[in-house]
């Protein structure tokens, strides 16, 4: 049984821009809407307030926010499952958890409350790099937001051929029955001369035709399963952060494969994924690839 499309809620009007987008996703792919609500005040107020007959403002607060944006999501789709829960932790937890047997994540570029920050900040930046399902960061205008643009941009990685980042670019077009547009960037190192015995005088060349060799490795399998999907292959000179942000602004989705490398802090994105999730000029999906 396919998982859940679980969205964070929290009131605020780029929380309402995401709820939109997953119900509209949900809705694409035929799966459940999970609403979410992360309040600490379960976890350490529970036990004093149960004994009162007075229901805490935070409460009353998390209650309207989820009821407000599930009648939200089901005028918008009415065939759509919806659930709801307000949950007692703090939103990275609650999101990682939540996202264990998920479709997807499902969050806004900022939000207000207990998701404040949710970018900009740790949290959002936190379970992109450590959820294991895709996670879509709901940003950029409303062209991209609404899907005006009838293209998918994939961004093909050192590891592409496999990718579950390229399988969820696949299946997004195929859904939308738009353009996948897959890219793959190259850069010629300032050290490399001419003269090089694999450069045949060309490195220019060498390295756009090693870029278009690892583009058709990646893409070849899903190709295959896809007949259906129109790709269109770029190999572009530059670095893929830029390359890709710039590009975004045409796309309905950038879709990205996750990059997570240990360090002392923890898990964390690469500087591709990490790039995109702060200046994309549409919604963005990390995917994880395991390991």
């Amino acid at each position: 049984m396919q998982g859940p499309l679980v969205v964070g809620v929290d009131g605020s009007d780029a929380g309402f821009r995401a709820l939109d987008w997953a119900a509209d996703e949900a809705a694409l792919h035929g799966v459940p809407l999970r609403l979410v609500y992360a309040s600490r005040w379960e976890r350490y107020e529970g036990t004093a307030l149960a004994l009162s007959l007075a229901r805490p403002a935070e409460e009353v607060l998390a209650d309207n926010i989820v009821g407000t944006a599930a009648e939200r999501a089901g005028l918008r789709h009415a065939d759509l499952n919806i659930s709801t829960q307000v949950l007692g932790d703090d939103p990275e937890t609650v999101l990682l958890r939540e996202g264990e047997d998920a479709f997807a994540v499902v969050v806004g570029s900022r939000g207000r409350g207990a998701f404040t920050g949710l970018l900009l900040g740790s949290v959002g930046l936190a379970v992109a790099a450590r959820a294991r399902c895709p996670v879509i960061v709901v940003r950029g205008d409303r062209a991209g937001r609404e899907g005006t643009h009838g293209r998918v941009l994939l961004g093909i990685g050192d590891a592409a051929k496999g990718s579950e980042a390229v399988r969820f670019a696949f299946r997004e077009a195929e859904a939308r029955g738009c353009v996948l547009d897959a890219v793959r960037t190259w850069r010629c190192p300032a050290h490399e001369t001419a003269d090089h015995p694999l450069l045949a005088g060309a490195p220019e060349r060498y390295h756009e035709d090693r870029a278009s060799a690892v583009l058709d490795e990646g893409l070849a399998e899903e190709t295959a399963h896809h007949p259906t999907v129109r790709v269109r292959r770029f190999t572009v000179e530059g670095t893929a952060h830029k390359v890709l942000t710039r590009r975004s602004a045409a796309a309905d989705l950038l879709v990205i494969g996750a990059q997570r490398r240990q360090s002392p802090v923890g898990f964390q994105l690469g500087r591709t994924a990490h790039t995109a999730l702060h200046h994309a000029e549409c919604p963005v999906a990390v995917v994880p690839q395991p390991a």
